[in-house]
């Protein structure tokens, strides 16, 4: 797998610390607020990272923290006289609850600050016994970034001014202008603080990063993480100085690899809260389904910066309901078990090179058309050749041989094939000109391995082959979509749930009874009514298909 490290500029080989295992941390939010599309964003592409990597089979770990103790969090106390804890859980359940509505896996371990605070005073203690950290008059804690001879080598862009430095406190007992703090003293009685040996007080924001990784992660002595992830906007000042205090403390370096996601734009303006232009992602909820967004906001590599434009959107979402109306094709609802197929290959050789997202998805746009040809080229008894063989190897054989009988058998399949329909313009033949009695003999004139004859001469009729081959096509469209919301996260609603989104309950409910009024007709023989009631529903926008299941309906 090929991965951008933002320290390297440049798209590196992953070699993980430890073999098939991967350590991830990922800078959260601070839960002082709602969470916005600037957090959907770095929370979704890490989930994909997380996906890729456990389908390449790496046993992944990942872990997430939530900053729970911070000045803004402070200033929500004294507003609302709500508590600490009260305030800071209602925003993580808050955030929580959209990440799984966005169809985000939970992080392996999610650490808040406060549940800290004896990891992050050991790191700060470790950082002054050895000069690399200082307590001035009021107690504060600070880090002396002259000590670290590599500061500046993750982000390459070190400020000294404030705008840039933002969160770090000025003291005019600070060592260096580009020291930061570690820790932060009593301000007064109503501060909210915690013991520790150098000052009553509270952690800085960079240290509590540093800190859990530590407390959480063996590391392999030369780096305590693979991968160490957030918004660009982190990677200064934030990242750097994570890696500064994590160096200066342990002797070695914090991660193998840094990556940053793409900042979030609303119709070109980038977010900012003093801007007075952010988009919550509750709001955004309230008008898109949680998959919509998910697939829209991943629709762009996670590294570019994304411009959320409703327009955007719409189209996008056309691209999902296509994957949705294939879905709806087949009546069984079965695929294979061991989802090892080309589709997954195919999937995951876009999404190892570096996530490449757009490559994955005009991949999968092609095969929801190849699927399409063949359902539309089964009405006129024509087969997709690719999906035939399978139909005859798999469908078939396969039960009766061994690996090796069933390597040599496909390989078989495939040189029919090619020696009696390489003349062909397209990748489908009519069932008619399939002679199953010529595929046979061949198959017994070159195989080197007895099978059961019997059954290899019960030729079917062509009618009971295209219905085992309309059954392969079903089980390849729900491997594929399958496949799909395993790495991707998308196509695994039920299609006609998934159509009826945006429409209200109320609505549901009328046409729910108009539905029900429709099938007393029907099995009444009123003809005449349960049209009526089919022609009030398109006039609603609604359309209806009864299947072996009820009727079923859409939003047209």
């Amino acid at each position: 797998m090929q991965l951008y490290d933002s320290v390297k500029k440049a798209k590196v080989p992953f070699e993980p610390i430890k073999e098939k295992e991967v350590s991830i941390y990922v800078c959260g939010p601070t839960v002082y607020d709602d969470a916005h599309l600037g957090h959907a964003r770095s929370a979704l592409a890490f989930d994909l990272l997380s996906r890729t990597l456990k389908a390449l089979g790496y046993r992944v770990t990942l872990c997430k923290n939530f900053t729970d103790i911070d000045d803004k969090i402070i200033k929500k106390v004294e507003e609302t006289g709500k508590s600490l804890e009260e305030i800071t859980q209602y925003y993580i359940e808050r955030y929580l609850e959209e990440m799984d509505r966005l169809g985000v896996q939970r992080a392996d371990i999610e650490p808040k600050a406060t549940e800290s605070i004896d990891a992050i005073e050991q790191m700060i203690e470790r950082l002054i016994d050895k000069d690399c950290a200082y307590v001035v008059s009021n107690g504060d804690v600070y880090f002396d970034t002259s000590k670290d001879p590599h500061y500046g080598e993750i982000s390459h862009k070190v400020h000294d001014d404030e705008e840039n430095q933002s969160r770090v406190v000025h003291n005019s007992e600070k060592r260096n202008p580009k020291d930061f703090a570690l820790w932060k003293a009593c301000k007064g009685g109503e501060d909210i603080c915690f013991d520790a040996p150098f000052s009553k007080g509270r952690p800085g924001w960079h240290i509590e990063c540093s800190a859990m990784i530590e407390k959480h992660f063996e590391g392999n002595g030369t780096y305590s993480i693979d991968i160490h992830g957030g918004g660009a906007d982190l990677l200064f000042p934030h990242h750097e100085n994570e890696a500064a205090q994590s160096r200066c403390a342990t002797g070695h370096e914090l991660a193998k690899y840094w990556m940053h996601n793409g900042f979030v734009q609303i119709d070109g303006e980038k977010m900012s809260k003093s801007l007075g232009n952010s988009f919550f992602l509750k709001d955004a909820l309230k008008v898109y389904d949680g998959e919509v967004l998910r697939y829209y906001l991943n629709s762009v590599h996670y590294r570019n910066d994304f411009n959320f434009n409703e327009e955007d959107l719409l189209l996008i979402k056309q691209r999902l309901d296509k994957l949705y109306r294939l879905k709806k094709y087949p009546i069984t609802k079965k695929h294979y078990a061991g989802l090892n197929s080309r589709y997954k290959t195919l999937i995951l050789s876009a999404m190892r090179e570096d996530l490449n997202i757009s490559k994955a998805l005009s991949y999968i746009d092609k095969e929801i058309q190849t699927f399409n040809f063949a359902i539309n080229a089964l009405q006129e008894k024509k087969v997709n050749i690719d999906i035939f063989k399978k139909t005859l190897y798999k469908i078939y054989f396969i039960n009766y041989l061994t690996k090796t009988e069933r390597n040599q058998l496909k390989k078989i399949v495939d040189e029919y094939f090619i020696s009696n329909y390489k003349n062909l313009n397209n990748d489908y033949i009519s069932i008619k000109d399939f002679n199953y009695n010529d595929f046979i003999s061949f198959l017994y004139n070159t195989l080197d391995f007895s099978i059961n004859l019997q059954r290899l001469y019960q030729q079917p009729k062509q009618k009971n082959l295209l219905i085992v081959y309309r059954e392969k096509l079903e089980y390849e469209i729900n491997t594929f979509i399958k496949i799909i919301d395993i790495l991707l996260g998308f196509g695994g609603k039920e299609p006609y749930s998934y159509f009826q989104i945006g429409v209200d309950e109320d609505l549901k409910s009328q046409i729910e009874e108009k539905l029900q009024k429709r099938a007393n007709a029907k099995a009444a023989k009123d003809f005449a009514t349960s049209d009526a009631i089919r022609d009030e529903l398109t006039d609603m926008g609604i359309a209806i298909m009864d299947t072996p299941e009820g009727t079923v309906w859409e939003k047209i």
